[in-house]
């Protein structure tokens, strides 16, 4: 059975405990089963699944859709370990501009994070070959595609910057401005 915890510190956020079992033929590991969701996101369709793999040192973020192609997420770490870190960027919401950071990964309770549209996504992963396994509820739409500075929202990734491995897209972003949140 899941368990879930719906974290105060972002309206909508869940963390969730998967089943796993481990014995000398490897692991089993369940991620997704409806009936045993939180009744808020029990019914939600999954449109697209895919896996990034990354080095460690390498972040991920910020990320998020634009509406009317905004996104919710199950990301679930299978390989390795990062710091995930959400930040909602949603107007109207009681928690706008505050951050969740957790450590997620496969050495520790084989959690996953349910991120509602409206929050960006970002990560960093701790270990070599890690790879984080997404379930989104929108396919992925190029122009609705965006994101922001990860060091532009005042969270502190805990990492030399120098030792950081960011995409050009990543470097490029542009800062974090909550005047222009379309959410």
């Amino acid at each position: 059975m899941s368990l879930f915890v719906k974290e105060p510190s972002i309206c909508g956020l869940f963390l969730l405990k998967n089943f796993c079992a481990d014995d000398l033929r490897g692991r089993f590991l369940k991620i997704h089963q409806a009936n045993q969701l939180p009744e808020e996101i029990a019914n939600l369709h999954f449109r697209e699944t895919f896996i990034s793999t990354s080095q460690k040192n390498v972040l991920r973020g910020m990320h998020f859709q634009l509406p009317p192609h905004a996104v919710e997420k199950l990301v679930t770490v299978i390989r390795g370990n990062v710091l995930d870190v959400i930040f909602d960027m949603r107007k109207q919401s009681p928690t706008f501009g505050k951050i969740f950071s957790i450590y997620l990964g496969d050495n520790s309770d084989l959690r996953s994070l349910f991120i509602p549209s409206g929050c960006a996504h970002g990560f960093l992963a701790l270990e070599d070959q890690t790879e984080m396994l997404y379930q989104t509820t929108c396919e992925f739409h190029p122009a609705s595609d965006s994101g922001f500075n990860y060091n532009s929202f005042g969270f502190n990734w805990q990492i030399d910057e120098k030792k950081l491995i960011l995409s050009d897209k990543d470097k490029n972003l542009k800062p974090w401005l909550p005047e222009e949140s379309v959410f």
